[in-house]
């Protein structure tokens, strides 16, 4: 899920169970769900942001991604090395949708420190070698140069989201 409001994981939780989805579980404090869903994850996705908004005033933005698309994460990862190196500086970035090879040309052209990134379909592989925080290649910069929206975590959160979602199979997670 991105966004920057606080919200309570027990309301999420709840949200999702009311929309359908069982064996609902949440990771860390930052609006990480794992759970079991039917249907359409992109639909899924537009449901659970229009009930987030209407039950708890929330407005953001749900990224959802199977068992499968986590363990797909996981084995794509163009930079194994920073992954084994340095996890916590390794992020990977959930895309709505996929950007085009030109798009991602012109953000890796964008970059104007040490990060590096890398795209492999809806998804960005970033390293932030200086720490993200004090990095000029910011989300905003992300959305704007792909042409979509992204949110990110890092490589060990993203460890801990396929071995949850893997527990619960077939499924949907959401950041």
């Amino acid at each position: 899920m991105g966004g920057k409001k606080p919200v309570a994981m027990a309301d999420l939780r709840a949200l999702a169970a009311d929309l359908g989805c069982s064996d609902v579980r949440s990771l860390l404090q930052s609006g990480n769900l794992v759970f079991r869903g039917n249907g359409a994850a992109a639909r899924l996705e537009r449901r659970l942001e229009q009930e987030a908004e209407a039950r708890l005033g929330l407005s953001t933005t749900f990224f959802l991604r199977s068992a499968p698309e986590w363990r797909d994460i996981i084995a794509g990862n163009p930079l194994r090395a920073e992954a084994e190196r340095d996890p916590g500086h390794l992020i990977v970035m959930c895309l709505r949708d996929a950007p085009d090879a030109a798009r991602v040309k012109a953000l890796q052209g964008a970059i104007v420190g040490r990060e590096v990134v890398r795209a492999g379909g809806r998804h960005l592989y970033v390293t932030y070698p200086d720490g993200a925080g004090r990095s000029r290649l910011t989300t905003a910069l992300i959305d704007r140069t792909l042409g979509t929206i992204c949110t990110g975590r890092n490589w060990n959160t993203v460890r801990k989201l396929a071995a949850c979602a893997g527990e619960v199979e077939p499924q949907h997670g959401a950041v």
